[in-house]
């Protein structure tokens, strides 16, 4: 065995403190992420109106889309194979391996954001049709995106690659705190202000600027750490190995665009086929669904680098040790969320303004939506993870076209909620599949003790006592801190308590 991979093989006990370490600070970063972008979303909505909202939200949906094509698949490729060479004893491919992946993204996302300057004008009078004035304005705000695109596109890379050497804090400090703090703080000056949608559009994508030279600067860090003394590497090697990356990668780019359009192109499509207003009630009713995400992210992001090990070296009760304990975990952070907004859902509309209680609906849809989702774990990492990234693809190609087909059927009679339906389809999709896959072909499920355990409390204390009125909303979130504490040893919570030194 070479000795790179013993520290992959330690008890699950030991990799669950691991990972409740770097999943505590990235979920703190994440909670922090999501809720500025709640406020953010709630800026853009009071300052610049239904229309220019719906024309800022489909904006800023091209841009997600752009950078996600431009990454290739590499928030997979820059964690799996790192975690992979360094526990199967090839850490001196590490520099091959960061170069493989970074200076593609680096071109293509050049190359995108020229595409995207060039057709801005074309997508803002697909998505503005019904409101002539606001094309000028939505044209320059996509461009003043597309010069960002790039850094946005190559933050998130260097970021995903210093995830591979199991660091967490350059993406909890850059992504999740400076960039969305950042974000909040120029938005909302520009809301102050009252400026226009294209000064909208500088305040949020400005700060990758900053970020990108720090995520750069911590790359290098990190890699000069882990880097073995006197490594070198020959032709045969490098060759073999981006091969065997792209080889790994290739259908995993694709699903990472199909999986972001899963995401995004339902607000162009309501834009499209509904209108500007509409749109904004889309995207407004929909943000809880990003904080749900970030929430995902947070875990699976620490999940992610120790499960490629793990896998990598046939541990699979490890590997299902850590998938089944980081389900419980994100069912506990995120069925009650899902549920609270699906029960006051026009109480969160009516925050944004009056204007948005029309997606009441909407809220409740993809609220029940994400429970299954979550309920799932973040099983299509898991997929990736085990090596069939080529399954993954299918699946979010299913789920791409069941969206589409769909809103393209519904939005035209019922709008907004119509987009939600389609979505809600895709996700429960999107989730099944991948879960009856890892279950057949790897042997893995989430199902376990703790998921189960968070899954009941969770439903009894925000699903059922709710229905009580105000009385049972005020008792549940009590009852569930002492359900936590009660219940803490089957959730696994005690992984989160600080390890004692020893001598």
């Amino acid at each position: 065995m070479a000795p790179h991979v013993t520290d992959v093989l330690d008890k699950p006990g030991a990799q669950t403190k691991s990972v409740a370490r770097g999943g505590l600070a990235n979920m703190a970063g994440s909670a922090l992420a999501g809720g500025t972008g709640v406020a953010v979303t709630w800026i853009v909505a009071r300052s610049l109106g239904a229309e220019q909202a719906g024309a800022f939200f489909a904006a800023t949906a091209a841009f997600v889309l752009g950078g996600g094509l431009a990454k290739l698949g590499t928030q997979t490729g820059l964690v799996y194979w790192p975690a992979r060479l360094r526990a199967t004893g090839r850490a001196h491919l590490l520099g091959a391996c960061l170069r493989t992946g970074l200076l593609p993204v680096a071109a293509v996302s050049v190359v995108l954001a020229a595409v995207m300057w060039l057709a801005a004008p074309a997508i803002a009078r697909t998505t503005a049709h019904e409101a002539a004035s606001l094309v000028g304005a939505h044209t320059a705000a996509l461009r003043v995106l597309a010069v960002f695109l790039p850094l946005q596109a190559f933050t998130d890379a260097l970021l995903t690659a210093t995830r591979g050497y199991r660091a967490m804090r350059p993406t909890v400090m850059l992504d999740r705190i400076l960039r969305s703090t950042l974000q909040l703080l120029l938005v909302a000056g520009a809301g102050i202000v009252a400026l226009s949608l294209p000064w909208f559009a500088f305040a949020w994508a400005g700060p990758y600027l900053v970020v990108t030279v720090l995520a750069a600067y911590s790359l290098k860090k990190v890699y000069a750490a882990g880097r073995p003394a006197g490594a070198t590497t020959h032709r045969d090697e490098r060759r073999a190995l981006r091969r065997d990356f792209w080889k790994f990668t290739g259908p995993r780019a694709l699903a990472s665009v199909a999986q972001l359009a899963l995401q995004r192109v339902d607000v162009l499509l309501v834009a499209a086929l509904g209108g500007l207003a509409p749109a904004a009630v889309y995207a407004v009713a929909g943000r809880f669904v990003v904080l749900v995400q970030f929430a995902n992210q947070g875990i699976s992001q620490s999940v992610q680098p120790r499960l490629a090990e793990a896998l990598a070296t046939g541990e699979r009760h490890a590997a299902n040790h850590l998938y089944q304990t980081a389900t419980g975990w994100l069912v506990l952070v995120t069925w009650p969320i899902c549920l609270l907004v699906a029960h006051l859902a026009g109480h969160y509309l009516r925050f944004f303004g009056d204007g948005y209680t029309a997606g009441r609906n909407v809220v409740v849809v993809l609220a029940c939506a994400m429970l299954v989702a979550t309920g799932c774990g973040m099983v299509d990492m898991v997929l990736a993870m085990a090596g069939r990234t080529s399954w993954n693809l299918a699946n979010v190609l299913i789920a791409l076209t069941v969206t589409i087909g769909l809103d393209l059927l519904l939005i035209p009679r019922f709008g907004a909620l119509g987009a939600a339906a389609g979505l809600a389809c895709a996700m429960v999709a999107n989730n099944l599949l991948p879960l009856v896959q890892v279950g057949r072909a790897v042997g893995l499920h989430p199902f376990g003790r703790g998921t189960r355990t968070a899954m009941v409390l969770s439903l009894a204390c925000f699903g059922a006592l709710p229905f009580l009125g105000l009385a049972g909303l005020v008792l549940g979130v009590p009852a569930f801190l002492a359900g936590v504490w009660l219940l803490r040893r089957p959730l696994a919570l005690d992984a989160f308590k600080p390890m004692r030194r020893t001598r």
